[in-house]
């Protein structure tokens, strides 16, 4: 499943050393910058393990899995650093670019999951024998289109005709 750029590995790993290096950087005797600096600690490091998992996935389904645990990750670093921030633990200007790049990463993250996750639906549209069960991956619900409904009914046309 390592079709994704190789490029976010390092960039998981800057990004899990900034995170370590803000939190040494927090005031030892401040129990809130402390306690909200550990959270930082434990998920904003986990990105880049978990991306390390979803680039090695054996299947498509893992490989999803392993994007959105990376996405629940760096969503809830974001989180973390803003309580950091609005909590007057840190001040905002300190905290700029370590957010902006958090804010990169889960767009990016984002997308890779989003994408991976219509490539394994279409990819089930396109397999004959989930045709028949088509209706168990979402043709019932507002996400499959007009379009797809007409290609799916030529599709059975064809296959009945």
């Amino acid at each position: 499943m390592s079709e994704q750029s190789p490029d976010l590995k390092p960039r998981t790993k800057a990004f899990g050393l900034r995170v370590i290096t803000m939190y040494s950087r927090l005031a030892k005797n401040d129990t809130v910058a402390q306690v909200l600096g550990k959270q930082v600690l434990r998920s904003g490091t986990s990105v880049g393990a978990n991306y390390r998992e979803a680039f090695r996935a054996r299947s498509k389904p893992e490989f999803i899995s392993k994007t959105g645990d990376c996405l629940k990750e760096i969503e809830e670093t974001e989180y973390w650093l803003e309580l950091l921030v609005d909590s007057g633990c840190v001040p905002a200007t300190k905290m700029d670019a370590l957010l902006d790049e958090t804010r990169q990463l889960i767009a990016i993250l984002a997308t890779i999951n989003k994408k991976a996750k219509l490539v394994k639906k279409e990819s089930r549209l396109k397999n004959p024998e989930n045709i028949a069960h088509a209706e168990t991956i979402g043709i019932e619900g507002s996400s499959f289109g007009m379009k797809d409904q007409i290609a799916l009914a030529k599709s059975l046309a064809r296959r009945i005709g």
